[in-house]
C-alpha cells in the first residue's frame, strides 16, 4: 500500500500563519517515516492560499539526502507549474479537477473545460522533464451544487485524462459524502477499466466512518491512499466541522491489521505524531 502523507492539506486551512522553521522541522520529520509521498506545500495564489506562501522556503529548508519518500506539490495553473518544475527537488505535481462546475471556478478560477486545457498544458510540460503530473478529481463521490453527478461522470473525467496519458489520478471525497459502497462501485470499475492508471483515494470523513471508507477502497483494488497525521484539515464547505482528512494512524492500524505491506517506519512515525501535538495541537 501506498501511503501519502499530506501535511499541505492538513495545514493550509488554519487561519493562523505556521512560522516557516515549524512547517519545515515537521516536514523533515515527515521524510524519515518512509511515506511514499509527501504533499507538502502549494505553488497557488498566496491570497488564495496565504498558509503556503511560504513552499519555496521550505522545501529550501528540507533534508532529501536520506529520504524515499518523493516530493508533491500543488499547482493551479500554468505559472504554479513552470515555479514548481523549477525546483528538481519536486517529484509530483498535483492539479485539481472538478466534477463539479461551481466548485471549480471556485478552487481554481476556471471552467472545467478550462480546467482540462490547463491539465493538457500542464502534462506537456510534466512530460519534457522526468518529474509526473497527478490529477485529483474533487466531488468524486457526490455533488452539493445540485448539478448532473453519477459513475458515468466520474467515468467521463478519467477518460479524458487518459487521452492526455495521465499516469496517476487519485478520487477525492470533497465533502465526505461516499459511502461504502459507492466507493467500491467506483473502484472496482475505474480500476477495471483503465488497468494502466494507477487511481488513488483521497477521503475526507468523519472520524468513526474513516475506517469504512479504507476498507471499501481497498477491497476495490485502490493500493494508493492519502492521509494526514490526527485527520487535519479537510474541505471547509463540508457540512461537518468533523470531517477531515483520513488520519494516517487509522491507516496504518488497517495495514497492520490485514497484514498488507507499506514502507511506513512505525518508530519514526510515531515521533512524527509528537510533532504534530507538540507543534499544532
Amino acid at each position: 500500500m501506498k501511503i501519502i502523507e499530506c501535511p499541505r492539506d492538513a495545514l493550509q486551512g488554519l487561519p493562523s500563519f505556521i512560522p516557516t522553521e515549524d512547517k519545515i522541522s515537521y516536514i523533515n520529520t515527515l521524510l524519515k517515516v518512509g511515506f511514499s509521498v509527501v504533499d507538502f506545500g502549494s505553488f497557488v495564489s498566496p491570497k488564495a492560499i496565504p498558509q503556503m506562501r511560504d513552499t519555496a522556503e521550505v522545501l529550501n529548508g528540507l533534508t532529501l539526502s536520506e529520504t524515499k519518500s518523493k516530493l508533491l506539490a500543488i499547482i493551479a495553473n500554468v505559472r504554479g507549474a513552470s515555479e514548481a518544475l523549477s525546483h528538481k527537488e519536486i517529484d509530483y505535481l498535483g492539479f485539481p479537477l472538478s466534477i463539479s462546475e461551481t466548485f471549480q471556478k471556485r478552487n481554481t478560477n476556471k471552467s472545467i473545460k478550462e480546467a482540462l486545457q490547463t491539465v493538457a498544458e500542464i502534462q506537456k510540460m510534466v512530460k519534457t522533464t522526468d518529474r509526473s503530473l497527478v490529477v485529483y478529481i474533487s466531488m468524486g463521490f457526490g455533488n452539493p451544487y445540485g448539478e448532473a453527478y453519477d459513475v458515468g461522470v466520474v467515468t467521463q473525467f478519467i477518460n479524458h485524462l487518459a487521452a492526455l496519458d495521465v499516469k496517476t489520478i487519485s478520487l477525492a471525497d470533497t465533502i465526505g459524502v461516499a459511502t461504502p459502497k459507492l466507493i467500491h462501485t467506483i473502484f472496482s470499475k475505474a480500476i477495471r477499466a483503465f488497468p494502466n492508471i494507477e487511481i488513488g483515494a483521497h477521503f475526507h470523513s468523519m472520524p468513526q466512518k474513516t475506517l469504512e471508507k479504507i476498507e471499501a477502497a481497498y477491497a476495490a483494488g485502490c493500493n494508493r491512499i492519502d492521509g494526514a497525521i490526527g485527520g487535519m484539515g479537510g474541505c471547509p464547505m463540508a457540512k461537518d466541522d468533523l470531517t477531515g482528512n483520513l488520519a494516517t494512524e487509522i491507516i496504518l492500524a488497517f495495514c497492520q491489521q490485514q497484514d498488507i505491506k507499506t514502507s511506513v517506519d512505525t518508530k519514526a512515525f510515531d515521533k512524527a505524531v509528537k510533532m504534530k501535538n507538540l507543534l499544532f495541537g
